[in-house]
C-alpha cells in the first residue's frame, strides 16, 4: 500500500504520550544567552511526535554549502558541513521538564546536554535550560488538520536474503510539515573527536569523509496528496527534492511495525519501523486554553491589545 493508504488503515495511538500542545512542526524563533546575546537568524526545527523528537539545526541560507562531491569540498566548507546539527531520539516528559534519550546523530558528541523546562502559550512555546545558560522561543507552524504520524526506523534486509542491518532514524509527519532522519549505515568508532576535527583530518579524502556523513536529516512541506518536498537538509544534495522515498508500505500484524520495500542500488530493501503514532486527523491548533477572565480581559482590551497582532512563524 501507499505511505497514504497505511495512514487511513492502520491508525494507532500509544498508551502514553507528551502532551497535545507540544505535537507538531516548531521553528526556532530565537534563542537567548545568559551573557545578554541573542541569535535569531539560525535555521532551527523541532518536530515532535508523541514520544520522540526530530531536531535540525543549520546555518542561514547563505553560509550553508552548496552539493557537491564530499572530496571536492575545502576545508572551510567541510568545517561548515561538520557543523550542522540533526537527529533523533525518544523523550520523556515529566515534571514539566522533557529529556531525551538514546537515538542517533550527524554529531558525535552531545551538544545539547541538558533537559528542557518548556511552557507554550498560542503558538509560542518557551524552554528553559535548567542551568540557567539559555532560553529558546519556538514557534508551531501553521498547517490544517491532518495526519500525525511517528515511525522510529529500526533495522534493514536485504528482501533476498534477509541479512539484517541495524539501522536508526524516524519519520514524523505533522499535517503540512514533514522531517526525515536516517542514521549511518555503520556506527562511527567512538573515537571521541568532534565531527569537526575528523573533517579537517579528511579534506579530500572522499574514502574516508563518507562514513562521517552518511548521515541525513531533512525537514518538509507538502501533503500527503501531493508528497513532501525537502526546504532544508543536513545534505545539500536533498533540497528540492522529495522526502520519502518510492516504496510499497506493509502493517505487520499482531506487531507494532510498518515495513517498507523500495530498490536501492538495484537492490530489493526493506525498512523496519516501530510505530509510535498514526492519527489521520490531528488539530495542530495555534490556541491555547486561559480562564475566563483573562479572555474577557482580551476582548475588553482589544482595541489596543490586537493593534498590530499577527501570527508570527
Amino acid at each position: 500500500m501507499t505511505f497514504q493508504e497505511l495512514i487511513t488503515r492502520a491508525a494507532h495511538s500509544p498508551g502514553h504520550s507528551v502532551p497535545d500542545w507540544m505535537l507538531g512542526c516548531f521553528r526556532r524563533s530565537c534563542i537567548s544567552f545568559a551573557n545578554g546575546e541573542s541569535d535569531n537568524q539560525t535555521i532551527v526545527y523541532w518536530f515532535q511526535s508523541r514520544n520522540f523528537t526530530i531536531d535540525l539545526r543549520l546555518p542561514r541560507p547563505a553560509e550553508q554549502v552548496h552539493s557537491a562531491a564530499l572530496e571536492d569540498y575545502s576545508a572551510f566548507e567541510l568545517d561548515v558541513l561538520a557543523n550542522y546539527e540533526g537527529w533523533v531520539a525518544s523523550c520523556d516528559w515529566k515534571d514539566k521538564q522533557m529529556s531525551w534519550h538514546g537515538g542517533t546523530a550527524l554529531q558525535v558528541t552531545d551538544r545539547w546536554p541538558e533537559p528542557a523546562q518548556l511552557h507554550r502559550t498560542g503558538n509560542c512555546m518557551i524552554e528553559f535550560a535548567p542551568s540557567g545558560a539559555y532560553v529558546e522561543d519556538w514557534r508551531l507552524q501553521p498547517s490544517q488538520p491532518g495526519p500525525l504520524v511517528g515511525l522510529r526506523l529500526i533495522e534493514e534486509y536485504k528482501a533476498d536474503i534477509g541479512q539484517r542491518f541495524p539501522r536508526t532514524g524516524g519519520l514524523i509527519v505533522c499535517g503540512d510539515h514533514a522531517a526525515w532522519v536516517i542514521g549511518r549505515a555503520e556506527p562511527m568508532t567512538d573515537s571521541g573527536s568532534p565531527l569537526p576535527d575528523l573533517a579537517a583530518s579528511a579534506v579530500g579524502d572522499g574514502h574516508r569523509l563518507q562514513p562521517l556523513f552518511d548521515f541525513e536529516t531533512s525537514v518538509a512541506s507538502g501533503s500527503l496528496a501531493l508528497g513532501y518536498t525537502v526546504r532544508h537538509s543536513t545534505r545539500p544534495d536533498r533540497v528540492g527534492r522529495t522526502l520519502l522515498a518510492d516504496g510499497e508500505f506493509e502493517w505487520i500484524e499482531d506487531t507494532r511495525q510498518v515495513e517498507q520495500t523500495l530498490s536501492r542500488d538495484g537492490q530489493t530493501w526493506v525498512r523496519v519501523f516501530e510505530v509510535d503514532v498514526i492519527e489521520t486527523d490531528h488539530d495542530f491548533t495555534m490556541a491555547t486554553p486561559s480562564n475566563q477572565s483573562a479572555e474577557e480581559w482580551f476582548l475588553r482590551e482589544s482595541t489596543t491589545l490586537r493593534r498590530y497582532t499577527e501570527v508570527l512563524s
